[in-house]
């Protein structure tokens, strides 16, 4: 085929088409920007839990708020962001929801309570809700069909890069100035994307485009938030049987519950769920709610083994994480070339059983382990995801028309940060639970209102361990024993998650696809989705 008949078959406009990588280099760096904050935050927490002025005193509770304030309003935003993106054009909201971010970043750098924190952690979220869904969508249509998953394994990738550079940025940030810096350090990058953004990015939109549904939005935002606030505050009473945890538990399903009946019955719902019928693309999106389920759930306790019983500093930590981000980096672009060669179903069912190994092998842990075996369960852990993510987002992403790109990106997105936020919940309520219990009779002859405290995590303990000077040196090596059981514990529950997920993928995803079955998928662009 010459040139020119190459060119003439093109959906993608020649200027476009010509500078189509530099377009996802811009796209990547937006993307970074929204990964960057969430592991820049993974190596904080440690010091935010600190006593002021180090930090800001959070206890255990109020960082899974802080994360999960900025997780649910991103997930609970992420399909109406993808929605005005194709209304309105996906440049449009690109810029608007970066501007929005980085104003809630300079408000979180200068917070003076945790509750100030979580609000402006919210901010952020609602910023990235416009951000994510918008690159993805833009990719998709800057891209033809057969460059798609080399581009999005490039974009997938970029996700490495952020998770490389967010710890060790973080790492040093915090080895020279305040807790601040970490949100402070978006703003400049948010100023350089947003003139790219003017300069190369196209705009594009969905020549019909659907109507918001707001009742949908804030039925998911209300019964997600609920949902979360039961399983933390169980976690932090070490209760589920509490009247309270019980009742926020129960409202927060039954509001999800209405949200479903009503998306179903509405004429333009946030989530079409009609696209759930079909098995692949429900075990696409499933693989990737359970990967960030387990794999969130770990991170948020990993940075206390390493910080707290280990004693590395914010840097190390961050150094320590490279092997997991090394991994993505090399092994996302490439996961394309094993679906070729043994399909999607086996590339998967492999990348998550290999994610559960890694899970399951924090349980053998200690506190004096060589520090090289869990530099090996990172790299290996970051390998698995790679060969989850990437051609979970290719099944998704080509399951739906190009133009409703923003749609499919927010639905893969929404998904995944739903699960992150329940895995930081429900694994962290596990990790409390079990520290709380590990740690009781240790906490014996302090006054009952200091042993609630020292009891909420190892932070809590080893802080008051600090303000009894000498008397609480006796509390260090209990505090250190109940946390590793307790990590022990919720390593194991965040592996069975992962093996879970296996069996789906392996249930329903596609095989190897045929040369056939690869040209009907690239005529059947209308189909949700193109191989049985």
């Amino acid at each position: 085929m010459t040139t020119s008949a190459a060119a003439a078959e093109r959906r993608v406009p020649e200027v476009v088409h010509r500078r189509r990588w530099v377009i996802l280099g811009v796209l990547m760096l937006s993307l970074l920007i929204v990964v960057l904050d969430n592991s820049i935050l993974n190596v904080a927490i440690k010091t935010i839990s600190t006593p002021a002025p180090a930090g800001l005193g959070a206890t255990q509770s109020e960082l899974e708020w802080a994360i999960n304030a900025y997780t649910l309003v991103f997930a609970g935003l992420l399909f109406t962001a993808g929605l005005l993106g194709d209304r309105l054009g996906r440049k449009k909201v690109l810029l608007a929801g970066l501007a929005l971010f980085g104003i809630g970043s300079a408000l979180a750098a200068e917070a003076g309570s945790p509750v100030q924190l979580i609000v402006f952690r919210a901010v952020m979220g609602i910023g990235a809700a416009f951000v994510m869904p918008a690159t993805l969508a833009v990719l998709m249509n800057v891209f033809e069909r057969e460059e798609q998953p080399k581009a999005i394994g490039i974009w997938a990738g970029g996700v490495g890069v952020a998770i490389a550079v967010g710890p060790i940025t973080g790492g040093v940030l915090l080895d020279h100035f305040w807790w601040g810096s970490v949100f402070l350090v978006n703003v400049p990058i948010v100023l350089l994307a947003i003139v790219l953004m003017f300069w190369l990015v196209p705009d594009s939109r969905d020549p019909k485009p659907g109507r918001v549904d707001l009742v949908g939005v804030v039925l998911s935002v209300i019964g997600l938030v609920l949902l979360v606030y039961g399983i933390i505050e169980g976690g932090q009473v070490a209760d589920f049987t509490d009247a309270t945890v019980l009742a926020a538990i129960g409202a927060g399903l039954a509001v999800l519950v209405l949200f479903v009946v009503y998306e179903k019955r509405s004429d333009h719902p946030s989530i079409d769920v009609t696209y759930f019928k079909n098995k692949v693309f429900s075990a696409a999106m499933s693989a990737v709610a359970l990967v960030f389920f387990a794999l969130m759930g770990v991170t948020f306790f990993s940075v206390f083994y390493t910080q707290s019983v280990r004693g590395y500093s914010p840097l190390q930590t961050g150094l320590l994480m490279l092997p997991l981000a090394a991994a993505q980096l090399y092994f996302a672009p490439r996961a394309r070339l094993v679906v070729d060669r043994i399909g999607h179903k086996a590339t998967c069912t492999g990348g998550l059983l290999l994610l559960a190994a890694t899970l399951g092998a924090f349980a053998l842990l200690e506190a004096d382990t060589p520090i090289w075996i869990l530099e090996v369960v990172f790299f290996l852990m970051g390998a698995g995801m790679a060969h989850i993510m990437t051609p979970t987002s290719v099944v998704i992403m080509q399951a739906l028309p190009r133009e409703k790109a923003g749609s499919a990106s927010a639905l893969s997105n929404t998904f995944r940060q739903v699960g992150g936020a329940l895995g930081i919940a429900i694994l962290g309520s596990v990790l409390s639970t079990a520290y709380r219990n590990g740690i009781d009779d240790s906490l014996s002859l302090l006054p009952p209102g200091l042993r609630h405290t020292a009891g909420e995590s190892i932070e809590a303990t080893l802080g008051v361990a600090a303000r009894l000077g000498p008397k609480g040196d006796a509390l260090i090596a209990p505090a250190n024993d109940a946390f590793l059981h307790a990590m022990h514990v919720t390593a194991l529950c965040g592996a069975a998650v992962a093996v879970f997920g296996a069996v789906i993928v392996a249930l329903f995803l596609p095989g190897r696809t045929t040369a056939g079955q690869q040209e009907e998928e690239g005529e059947g662009e209308e189909e949700l989705v193109g191989v049985e």
